[in-house]
């Protein structure tokens, strides 16, 4: 395992170990909202001081950018560190046991280590660029359909981007009638782990962070699979708006997307 990798899994693991604690006894969780449908608990905010207190302990000069923390700078900024410490904070807050750690780390602008864990069911999602993708140390690959049907695709609802709703639901109107079914099961991360997994056979979703994708991200294309944006362009970063599958398949997802695009989701 890479050395950078092998912190990226025991941070992810030291959160993990806060956030089961939590989930146990969630009646003392606190919970404050950070804007429309969006929350913040102190589990979050423990959990990404636990990943950011054991990548400092081995790398003290290198950048982190958290959910909770934004960006702290370091010396050395060819090194970035992506962490969502609680993908799915409204699943774990509701006590639905689905949610997972998703840290990646950017070297000099360019996706090179990936770690999703899921503490529940104690699945660990690894990916180095160039050396392919795991669970659990098992290689992983993303099912390469050819079309849509027999498909399964997941998804998340706009949320915190109601404005976008009738374009959303276009969308998922469009493909749900040539898939076999949907799946929307409230964490980003997770759902491109089982991308990359061929648990699902492809996502997308409008409005996403840079922390909910990054580990993501390189898990799917470390799998033999493609992310883009909702034009096949590569501005998924800026805008948000995701589309994640086996390179042919995504080709079929996107002609459904784009007849519903409009301006603010072309971008």
């Amino acid at each position: 395992m890479h050395p950078m990798l092998n912190i990226a899994v025991r941070a992810a693991r030291n959160a993990g170990k806060v956030i089961i604690r939590s989930f146990e006894q969630l009646d003392k969780v606190e919970i404050e909202s950070k804007g429309s449908n969006d929350f913040v608990t102190s589990t979050d905010t423990a959990a990404e001081q636990a990943i950011i207190e054991t990548i400092r302990n081995s790398y003290p000069d290198h950048t982190i950018i958290g959910e909770e923390s934004g960006v702290l700078t370091g010396s050395n900024d060819d090194y970035q560190w992506i962490i969502d410490p609680l993908d799915g904070t409204t699943n774990f807050i509701k006590g639905i046991p689905h949610f997972a750690v998703s840290i990646a780390l950017k070297v000099k602008g360019k996706l090179d280590q990936a770690v999703i864990f899921d503490p529940i069911r104690g699945e660990l999602f690894t990916a180095s660029r160039g050396k392919g993708a795991q669970l659990n140390n098992m290689r992983i690959r993303v099912k390469a359909h050819k079309d849509l049907s027999a498909t399964i695709l997941a998804t998340g609802f706009p949320f915190k981007h109601k404005q976008h709703t009738k374009a959303y639901m276009a969308m998922f109107t469009s493909l749900f009638e040539k898939t076999s079914d949907m799946r929307r099961a409230g964490s980003a991360a997770l759902d491109l782990a089982y991308v990359a997994a061929g648990r699902v056979d492809g996502f997308f979703e409008i409005g996403l962070k840079p922390w909910d994708t990054a580990a993501g991200e390189l898990l799917v294309i470390e799998a033999g699979g493609l992310v883009t944006d909702f034009t096949g362009g590569h501005n998924h970063t800026q805008s948000g708006n995701i589309v994640a599958s086996s390179t042919r398949l995504l080709k079929e997802i996107l002609k459904d997307i784009r007849p519903h695009l409009g301006e603010a989701l072309s971008k």
